[in-house]
């Protein structure tokens, strides 16, 4: 390029840009560029033709490390960096770019862009070898990030992300109706799919209305996107599937209208979505399937509007309130290590009715498990209790009604007691009653003295014999059918402990 062909603007940043000096072209009142950057004329615009052939062919000063740093000007055309290598920092703050860049392929030292508006980004494959700046940034369209590789962390920082299709009402207003997933969804608004980042990636207070793409990426350090608001209703909003972070994924705070979706995404620290709202009404609002998670936090999060699909994940610490769960989950082949906090079963209990896939068996043994790794064996007994009524709904009518028994007589071998009571009662009564009217000895000369608790106890226990029912005989109908009724009942209750027990045993 000709430098007699540039203007007073271009000159001065040709001439800064040999010893990394700032060309700062904002002035004290400067309502920055998402205000009045359209506007700006040519003493703060500068040709996208110059800013490249600075980059690429600038002169360089023995002694100086060469950047090119501007503040507050206005790029004018298309900046075109495809496949280019520039050997030094670009950092563009508080501008404002009139057209897409393309910095497909492109490899660069360091990229700055905060506080600038631009109508979108293509950097597919893009590669930097410190960081990737986008702090405040203000984009009108898609942010095509697919591949990159940063050697450093990414910082989105209260940046926003905006397209040209019709938004929902603000935070505030009224829900649109759910609609049914379409076909092909719009493109992604900031796509990170199939990245690295060698350190953070740190996007708190970031605002995405459409889709925030990371599947498939792996972040090596922590994933920040506390107080992040993502607006995407009856589409994905977060589409993580396959993530890998090395740490933590801490989304305090998060608002998603739209389905956030983690499937088999891998995080080793917290995935933290305490005071999360997540709402996806009439689909799935979090879909964490076949993940590997060391701990999930939902603490004092809003109820989740939509369902949610923890499907085969392994989870260390699950921390969800009974009041969090919405009304459909998918919990089968979930392992956990701990559940917390720490609540009565029959309130965990109400959230496994609510499986989609009807009765889970393994849902049940999962929270068995939880409540036994903490000494609550009461809690357990409850949960194998409820497990048992639930497999019941299911069965023919005939082992319903024996199921009714065991449940009414031992509590499926998990209420022990209550076969005692039982058989308390029955020998109280039956005591009484043989005691009004003795039974008819049936050899007078060889019958032992008559005992009416131990003539109960001989017709309630069919092994234990006392000698008394060979020895007397009820006599009335009112009194032999009370025999009948005490040596029935005796067998019912000896036959359901067994069974109970034997049940109870094969847990351990």
């Amino acid at each position: 390029m000709e430098i007699n062909t540039l203007t007073a603007a271009e000159r001065r940043v040709w001439d800064a840009f040999p010893t990394g000096e700032v060309v700062d072209f904002r002035a004290a009142d400067d309502p920055g560029p998402a205000a009045a950057g359209a506007g700006w004329g040519p003493e703060r615009s500068v040709r996208a033709e110059v800013v490249r052939a600075v980059l690429l062919g600038g002169a360089r000063q023995d002694g100086e490390i060469p950047a090119l740093r501007m503040m507050g000007a206005r790029i004018t055309g298309s900046l075109n960096l495809r496949y280019a290598t520039a050997d030094c920092p670009i950092s563009l703050g508080d501008c404002f770019l009139d057209d897409v860049p393309n910095l497909y392929g492109a490899h660069v030292r360091q990229l700055n862009l905060s506080g600038s508006v631009l109508p979108g980004m293509t950097a597919a494959t893009l590669r930097v070898d410190g960081t990737l700046r986008l702090t405040d940034c203000r984009v009108g369209g898609p942010v095509r990030l697919g591949g990159a590789q940063i050697s450093g962390a990414v910082f989105l920082d209260r940046a926003r992300f905006t397209s040209a299709e019709p938004l929902p009402p603000p935070d505030g207003g009224p829900e649109p109706e759910p609609e049914p997933e379409p076909e092909a969804e719009p493109e992604p608004l900031l796509q990170l799919n199939h990245a690295a980042v060698g350190d953070d990636l740190w996007a708190p207070e970031l605002r995405v209305e459409g889709q925030l793409r990371l599947d498939s990426a792996t972040v090596t350090g922590s994933v920040h996107l506390d107080d992040t608001v993502l607006v995407a209703p009856g589409r994905t909003a977060l589409e993580a599937e396959r993530l890998t972070v090395g740490a933590d994924l801490r989304a305090k705070r998060l608002r998603a209208r739209g389905r956030v979706n983690l499937s088999a995404a891998r995080i080793p620290g917290q995935l933290n979505l305490a005071y999360a709202r997540l709402s996806q009404p009439g689909g799935v609002a979090l879909r964490a399937s076949s993940c590997v998670v060391g701990e999930l936090w939902l603490r004092e999060a809003a109820r989740v509007e939509g369902s949610v699909n923890l499907r085969r994940s392994q989870i260390e610490l699950l921390f969800v309130p009974p009041e969090v769960w919405p009304g459909s989950v998918r919990l089968d082949g979930l392992t956990y290590g701990a559940l917390a906090p720490h609540e009565p079963a029959d309130r965990r209990l109400a959230v496994l009715e609510r499986d989609g896939d009807g009765y889970v068996p393994y849902a049940y043994e999962q929270l068995t498990a939880s409540y036994r790794r903490i000494g609550d064996d009461a809690a357990a007994r409850t949960v194998q209790l409820a497990k048992q009524r639930r497999q019941r709904r299911g069965l023919a009518w005939y082992a319903r009604l024996w199921g009714h028994v065991q449940d009414l007589t031992v509590g499926y071998g998990f209420r022990p007691m209550r076969a005692v009571a039982w058989m308390l009662s029955l020998l109280l009564v039956a005591s009484a009653a043989y005691s009004v009217r003795q039974p008819r000895a049936l050899k007078a000369d060889e019958s032992p003295d008559f005992n009416p608790v131990f003539y109960s106890l001989d017709l309630l226990l069919p092994i234990i014999d006392f000698g008394q029912e060979r020895a007397f005989t009820p006599e009335g109908g009112w009194h032999q059918g009370l025999s009948y009724v005490l040596i029935i009942t005796g067998w019912i209750l000896a036959t359901t402990i067994i069974a109970g027990v034997t049940r109870a045993v094969s847990r351990q």
